[in-house]
C-alpha cells in the first residue's frame, strides 16, 4: 500500500496549477519523506475544478500494481495486497473494499488513458500532503515512515542497537517520553535550582527529533501555565556509553512519580498543593487525547501568506486544553504541547496505551484551487461515525465556514487508534479568507469550544 500511495499523491502538485483541465509542467519541488523527487514521466495532468486529475497510466509505468480497465462499463480497478479501489467514468460514487465513497469529481475519460482524482485516492491511501502555496512545493509524509520534510542531523555516532528517544511532550504536570527499543530509564533529583533529571543510558535521538536538536545535540522547550514546571531540556549526553538526558526544570521542589505504558513513559509530577498527580486513566474519568497535527521540521500546510499548518494546530490544541482543564470528569492528554514532532504511529500509541475513550487530530487543509474553501470532519471507522457527526456539527458551527461535510478517510492516526477517533480539517490555508480566519484569535477561540462541546456531548458529559 505504501508505494501505491506514494505515487498516486507525487503527482498532486507537480505544477503550478495554470486553470481548470491546463496540463501541468513539471518544475515544482517535490519531497517525499524529506527526500526530493525527480519526475520523469510526461503524462498530462489536469486541474478540473480545483481538483487534481493524474492518468492511471502512471501507476502501472511506475509501480506496477495491479490495475484493470473494463472498457464495456468505463471501470477502472486499482488493487494492492489490503485494498481494491474502483473507479467509473463519468460517476462520482467509487467502491472502496465493497463499500460505496463519494467523489467530489468524476473520472475522465481522455483519448487513451482515464483521468483519476489523486485527491480520493491519496485520502484511501492514508498519505499526509502538505503544500506551500507560494513556492508550488509538495511535502509528502508516508504513513509508515510519518517523519517530516527534511533529513535530520546525524547523531554523530551509529545508534545501531540503540534505542531511540521519537518525542517529548508535556500537558496536566505530565512529561510524556515517546519511545521505541528497551529503555531503562534512570532517574533523580537535584538542587540549586530544582530539577528533575532522566537519564537514558544506550540511546539516542530518534530521526524525529530533527532540527529540535543544536549543533550540539541539545534542545528544549518552554512550559506555560503550569506554575511548577518552567521549562524541558534535553540532550545527548554522554557517547560511552550513549545516553540521553532529559531535565525537567522546576520552579521548587517537588515530587514525582514514572509510570510506563509499553513505548510510553510518563513522569507524573506532583501539583504545587502537594497532591499528587495521578496517572492517567483507573479514577473512572473520560479520557481524551488532542492531537495538534504536524509539528518542528514538518510544518504541515503552508498558506498563501507563508502561515504554517502546524502553527494553527498547536494553538488550537493549547486552547483545548485550557478549556479541559475546567471540566472535572475529564482527563486529557496532548501528544504534543510545542514545537515538537512525533511520528504518526506514535500519535496513535499514546492514545491506544492510554486507553483513550476519544481521539482528536486537529489540522488545517489546503488545495490546489485557491477558491476552495470550508470545514470537513474525517473518519475512517463506522464506530467512530456517530462520534465524526456530533463533532462535525459543533465545528461547522464555530467556524461559520461552508460545510464541506463529514467524510470517510483513510488516515493513519483515526485507522490505527482503537477508540472513536476524527480528524478535523478546519478550513483551508490555500483560501485568502479561510487563512485570514484560522489565525483570527476569536476564530481559534470558537474552534476550541467547539471541539470540547463535541466531545462532552458525546461521552455524555453534562
Amino acid at each position: 500500500m505504501k508505494k501505491f500511495s506514494f505515487l498516486l499523491l507525487v503527482l498532486i502538485f507537480v505544477m503550478v496549477f495554470p486553470s481548470k483541465g491546463q496540463a501541468a509542467t513539471a518544475n515544482s519541488n517535490i519531497f517525499l519523506d524529506g527526500k526530493e523527487l525527480t519526475l520523469t514521466t510526461n503524462a498530462k495532468i489536469e486541474n478540473v475544478k480545483g481538483n487534481i486529475m493524474i492518468p492511471i497510466r502512471v501507476v502501472t509505468e511506475n509501480l506496477g500494481f495491479q490495475v484493470g480497465w473494463e472498457k464495456k462499463t468505463g471501470t477502472v480497478t486499482i488493487q494492492n495486497d489490503s485494498k481494491t479501489v474502483k473507479l467509473v467514468v463519468d460517476s462520482k460514487t467509487a467502491t472502496v473494499n465493497g463499500n460505496e465513497v463519494a467523489l467530489e469529481v468524476s473520472p475522465l475519460l481522455r483519448s487513451d488513458t482515464v483521468l483519476v482524482p489523486i485527491r480520493f485516492v491519496s485520502e484511501e491511501m492514508g498519505l499526509l500532503v502538505s503544500w506551500d502555496n507560494a513556492s508550488k512545493t509538495v511535502r509528502l509524509i508516508t504513513s509508515d515512515n510519518g517523519s517530516g520534510n527534511t533529513t535530520p542531523p546525524d547523531n554523530g555516532n551509529s545508534n545501531e542497537g540503540l534505542a531511540m528517544i521519537n518525542g517529548l511532550s508535556f500537558s496536566e504536570n505530565r512529561l510524556l517520553i515517546a519511545t521505541s527499543g528497551n529503555i531503562q530509564p534512570k532517574i533523580s533529583t537535584l538542587t540549586g535550582p530544582d530539577r528533575i533529571v532522566i537519564d537514558v543510558p544506550n540511546a539516542a535521538f530518534g530521526d524525529t527529533f530533527g532540527q529540535q536538536l543544536d549543533q550540539n545535540l541539545q534542545g528544549e522547550f518552554a512550559v506555560n501555565g503550569y506554575p511548577d514546571v518552567s521549562k524541558i531540556r534535553y540532550s545527548l549526553f554522554n557517547n560511552a556509553p550513549s545516553t540521553v538526558r532529559i531535565v525537567v526544570d522546576m520552579n521548587y521542589s517537588n515530587n514525582y512519580t514514572l509510570t510506563n505504558d509499553g513505548s510510553l513513559y510518563i513522569v507524573n509530577i506532583d501539583t504545587a498543593d502537594t497532591k499528587p498527580t495521578p496517572p492517567v486513566g483507573g479514577n473512572g474519568k473520560k479520557i481524551v487525547v488532542i492531537d495538534a497535527g504536524h509539528g518542528n521540521q514538518d510544518p504541515g500546510a503552508t498558506g498563501i501568506t507563508g502561515k504554517r499548518e502546524k502553527d494553527f494546530n498547536l494553538a488550537v490544541a493549547l486552547k483545548v486544553e485550557k478549556l479541559l482543564k475546567k471540566e472535572p470528569n475529564i482527563e486529557f492528554v496532548l501528544t504534543r504541547s510545542n514545537d515538537t514532532f512525533l511520528e504518526l504511529k506514535q500519535r496513535v500509541k499514546i492514545a491506544n496505551d492510554l486507553k483513550a475513550d476519544v481521539f482528536v487530530s486537529i489540522h488545517a487543509n489546503s488545495s490546489g484551487s485557491s477558491v476552495a474553501t470550508g470545514t470537513e470532519t474525517y473518519y475512517q471507522r463506522e464506530s467512530s461515525k456517530s462520534f465524526a457527526n456530533i463533532m462535525h456539527k459543533y465545528l461547522v458551527k464555530a467556524t461559520g465556514l461552508k460545510d464541506r461535510g463529514v467524510r470517510y478517510g483513510n488516515f493513519h492516526v483515526i485507522r490505527e487508534t482503537k477508540m472513536a477517533a476524527v480528524l478535523l480539517e478546519v478550513g483551508y490555508l490555500s483560501n485568502k479568507n479561510d487563512e485570514s480566519a484560522l489565525f483570527n484569535e476569536t476564530f481559534q477561540n470558537n474552534v476550541a469550544e467547539g471541539v470540547v462541546k463535541g466531545i462532552k456531548e458525546y461521552l455524555q458529559i453534562k
